[in-house]
């Protein structure tokens, strides 16, 4: 019983075709992980500012959650102003009569 084995070689040509389909496919692998390397470090970027904002966003919340008490603060301002007025008129009415 005898075998035929024939033994397949590679000519020069497709042996540098190989090589130069080795070499484009490392290039491509080294160019994907540096742009999802760019990726990453982008999101990250973003990740912190989002998280930055989310934060003055609350902080304002908080400052504006007391709102209610700006109208009870207008009153007493209006009511303060009008004090502060009858003790300018009453006080104007005094010097004139000292005036006199």
């Amino acid at each position: 019983m005898t075998m035929d084995v024939t033994v397949l070689a590679l000519t020069d040509r497709n042996e540098e075709l190989w090589w130069i389909a080795i070499i484009l496919g490392f290039v491509v692998i080294v160019a994907v992980v540096a742009l999802l390397t760019l990726l990453v470090m982008l999101v990250r970027t973003i990740e912190q500012r989002v998280t930055t904002i989310k934060g003055t966003l609350e902080a304002a919340a908080a400052n504006t959650a007391d709102t209610a008490l700006i109208g009870e603060t207008a009153d007493g301002v209006e009511a303060v102003l009008n004090e502060g007025l009858n003790h300018h008129l009453f006080l104007g009415r005094v010097r004139e009569q000292v005036r006199s």
